[in-house]
């Protein structure tokens, strides 16, 4: 297995995460990204305005040293909530479950929210084996696929 790391984040980062969030299959998967992902004056907006904000935790995922992804803690609606991505050239390797367990080991709030499209199983699979169970089901806009889907919530206590 590949040797998976969280650290932080910095402008170094940030070229190689606007090509990795860019991907075509990994935007439909997660569905709930920006309206455009080829803009980039609005990705830098996004990222500049998320790590300004002292609530929110920002961890670059990197393998064997490399920037593969993104793994980050948030603050929404009094609830805590995490997400990540990783680039696609690295699904299927457990990089994404080792990722999310590395952030639970340093973020210990609990209860912990996560959220994912319905149809997404890679992701649903990888908060099940962090222990997050399944709450319930929401109907949201996904800018990704241009429509109303539904994704499920997700809770670790």
């Amino acid at each position: 297995m590949p040797v998976v790391a969280l650290r932080a984040f910095t402008d170094a980062d940030l070229d190689a995460l606007f090509e990795v969030e860019r991907d075509p299959e990994a935007v439909r998967m997660a569905a709930f990204t920006s309206h455009d992902p080829d803009d980039r004056a609005a990705f830098d907006a996004h990222m500049a305005r998320i790590r300004a904000l002292p609530t929110v935790i920002l961890r670059a995922i990197t393998v064997d040293g490399a920037l593969a992804g993104t793994a980050s803690c948030f603050a929404v609606e009094g609830d805590t909530e995490i997400t990540y991505w990783v680039d696609r050239a690295h699904w299927g390797r457990g990089v994404a479950t080792e990722a999310v367990r590395l952030l639970l080991a340093e973020v210990t709030v609990r209860p912990l929210h996560a959220r994912a499209a319905s149809d997404n199983a890679g992701s649903l699979r990888v908060l099940e084996k962090a222990g997050f169970r399944r709450t319930g089901t929401e109907i949201a806009f996904a800018p990704a696929r241009g429509a109303e889907i539904e994704e499920t919530v997700l809770r670790l206590d």
